[in-house]
């Protein structure tokens, strides 16, 4: 289930504050952080991100 555009343009990286894209496939809903030296992947867990740094995916 992709995420309503209005969430998306309030929700930022904790990490570094940049925004975040929805780049939802089928198999893994995720949040990934726009920022050029971040880049960190939140999982979307039920529909609800989980914006937890020890919880991200690093960049490949």
């Amino acid at each position: 289930m992709p995420l309503e555009a209005g969430l998306l343009q309030i929700l930022a990286c904790p990490a570094c504050h940049a925004p975040l894209t929805d780049a939802t496939s089928a198999d893994e809903p995720e949040l990934i952080c726009t920022g050029k030296d971040c880049g960190l992947a939140y999982p979307v867990r039920d529909g609800i991100p989980v914006l937890l740094v020890d919880e991200a995916r690093r960049p490949a």
